[in-house]
């Protein structure tokens, strides 16, 4: 390991880490003329804001889907959709909808699939009109860096699920190039655990012209300006969203290690053989 990835690694066992650098970004096509860059980012300054001009409206679901599936659009960037058609499963209480986590635009597709209370990083909230219209979304956020807080956010988040509401977390604690990499942390499952709630694994993944890409990575030392840069010169770039079964988790029998070991295999696409290691885990629509 350099010096240089050593001193990167976490303090601690919640904050994540990643090797992945701008360096790993790039292009799988050609990159489209400037011109149609241009004009896309003229659509997606109008469209942030027709975000901002929404209001309190934003928080609305039907709203919020709106406009995060017109932000995606104006990007050039397609939204595919497989699997289960809803993030939140069926019953009483919320959902814990987990995902790997590649670049910002994760949140727009997810969003624009169903709209759930986000848990992000706190340093979204400082990010320039992209940080005001994700606290009026309802985003929660976490300090990365202090364990102080953790507590009061999973209780936070089971609370929430409790009332009905589904919460979409990335366990991985940080942006992989790839979407694949890194453990998942264990805090957010107990957070489900602790609600009685399903949890729901989705995969991202990011193609263009039905090529793998890491052009919509958000990793490492990039700036948000950077990032959308790259992306409104994105040839053919579309964002799927594989939305697999939901995990019923039963709290007398299974721990968040447990369940998140799951979870990140689904997610991952490593099958573990369900019914030997996971006994306890019952899967269900």
């Amino acid at each position: 390991m350099t010096d240089a990835a050593a001193m990167s690694l976490p303090e601690h066992a919640w904050a994540g880490w990643s090797p992945c650098t701008p360096g790993c970004v790039s292009h799988a096509a050609d990159r489209a003329p400037a011109t149609r860059g241009a004009r896309r980012a003229a659509v997606f300054v109008r469209a942030v804001m027709g975000a901002v001009l929404s209001g309190r409206r934003l928080a609305e679901p039907e709203t919020l889907r709106a406009r995060a599936a017109t932000l995606l659009d104006s990007l050039g960037i397609r939204l595919e959709v497989t699997g289960d058609s809803t993030l939140s499963a069926p019953g009483g209480t919320g959902t814990l909808v987990v995902a790997n986590h590649i670049s910002w635009l994760d949140i727009l597709a997810l969003l624009a699939v169903e709209p759930v209370v986000m848990l992000a990083k706190r340093e979204i909230a400082g990010w320039p009109l992209i940080g005001s219209l994700a606290t009026r979304a309802g985003t929660m956020y976490i300090d990365r860096g202090s364990l102080r807080e953790l507590p009061d956010t999973v209780r936070e988040m089971a609370a929430r699920m409790r009332d009905g509401q589904s919460v979409m977390a990335f366990p991985q604690g940080i942006t992989w190039c790839s979407g694949t990499g890194g453990s998942f942390r264990r805090a957010t499952f107990q957070a489900a655990l602790d609600a009685g709630a399903p949890v729901r694994p989705v995969t991202l993944e990011y193609v263009q012209h039905g090529v793998p890409t890491t052009v919509a990575a958000f990793v490492g030392e990039d700036d948000f300006g950077g990032s959308l840069r790259r992306v409104l010169r994105a040839d053919g770039l579309t964002v799927r969203v594989v939305v697999h079964r939901a995990l019923r988790p039963m709290r007398d029998v299974d721990d968040r290690r447990r369940v998140a070991a799951q979870a990140q295999a689904t997610v991952c696409g490593a099958r573990l053989p369900l019914h030997q290691e996971f006994p306890a885990l019952e899967l269900a629509r």
